[in-house]
């Protein structure tokens, strides 16, 4: 696991201390945040990013607000909350984990008959159980996936998905992590625009001690071609009902190409991101950012100054190239609108 956690709650304040992964790793350094606008405004920028911890700092965002504001008048209180919802609802539209964290809260908001110190009090510790809730869950989908990693393998993995992405422990990492004695190398996309793998995974591998191998992103086919991946394993920010995945932008090309090298590709996934309000893929939004991060990075600009930029952060990988989703309830081959349904009934 990481030295440095990803998120840090201090009570006595109440503040969220969030690690900036935008600066990781030449610098480790906290953003702190009293407020949901300011938690929101760490999500948009990429102080922290991926959909479980996202979820998680949301939710802490909320409880920073009820504690801000639990001095005031219900109808100021009120207010004050409805608008944190909603800015904090408007930071990354893609992964589900952020609506479905806000909707736990906001049902409790609207349960609570007491006063504003009794919600400050409620929705801190609400927070607090879905930060833990998280760290349980990625390593049940550590376990469930270490079984799928033959001896000797060697994994590829995209963009970060590891304890930097979660509460602690991540979702693809968290496999690779509960696999590390069978595993000889990790193979490590860069992903571009915006570095996660070359600046956040590769990082992480390294203070575990886990064999980790950094590549471009256009050099996974060499590889795959010379027969030297046995594995994909990726995380994912939401998945349809229909069993399609969306990801970071780059991950529907590995799993064309998974399939056409006859590499099983694997989706670390908990249930949190299963959207079954979406039916399918093409619904999903896909989140347009902006164009600094494709013309240069850290500051530095190597493109033309007025080219024309398109930066889509995420991509959707059909169910059909998905060997298996990983869960915390165990893993489903070949995913299906059918499959997904009976495991979130299941899951009720």
């Amino acid at each position: 696991m990481t030295r440095h956690p990803t998120m840090r709650w201090d009570s006595s304040e109440p503040t969220l201390h969030l690690v900036d992964q935008r600066i990781l790793p030449r610098v480790i350094r906290d953003v702190r945040c009293t407020s949901a606008a300011q938690t929101a405004r760490a999500i948009t920028t990429m102080v922290v990013r991926g959909a479980p911890a996202i979820g998680c700092a949301a939710a802490f965002g909320i409880a920073l607000e009820a504690a801000r504001t639990k001095g005031f008048g219900d109808a100021a209180r009120k207010s004050a909350l409805t608008k944190a919802f909603q800015v904090l609802a408007k930071s990354r539209p893609t992964a589900v984990n952020l609506f479905w964290a806000l909707d736990r809260m906001r049902s409790a908001v609207e349960s609570h008959r007491g006063d504003g110190a009794a919600l400050a009090v409620k929705l801190e510790r609400l927070a607090c159980a879905i930060h833990r809730e998280d760290i349980r869950i990625n390593r049940a989908m550590g376990r469930h996936g270490a079984a799928l990693i033959p001896a000797g393998a060697r994994v590829l993995t995209h963009c970060n998905a590891g304890a930097l992405a979660t509460a602690d422990y991540g979702t693809a990492l968290g496999v690779i992590r509960a696999a590390r004695s069978k595993i000889t190398n990790v193979w490590v996309d860069e992903t571009r625009p915006f570095l996660q793998g070359a600046r956040l995974t590769a990082w992480e591998l390294m203070q575990d001690n886990i064999p980790v191998t950094l590549i471009t992103d256009n050099m996974a086919a060499h590889f795959m071609q010379r027969g030297e991946v046995d594995a994909i394993v990726v995380g994912t920010d939401r998945v349809a009902a229909n069993g399609d995945v969306a990801n970071k932008i780059g991950t529907y090309g590995l799993a064309v190409l998974a399939r056409a090298h006859r590499i099983p590709f694997y989706v670390a996934c908990p249930i949190s991101t299963i959207d079954v309000a979406t039916s399918h893929g093409r619904h999903i939004p896909i989140e347009e950012r902006g164009r600094d991060e494709v013309t240069g990075h850290a500051g530095k600009s190597w493109a033309p100054r007025d080219v024309r930029v398109a930066n889509p952060a995420f991509d959707v990988t059909p169910a059909r190239l998905v060997t298996a989703l990983i869960t915390e309830r165990g893993v489903m081959r070949a995913p299906n609108a059918a499959k997904i349904k009976a495991l979130m009934r299941d899951a009720r």
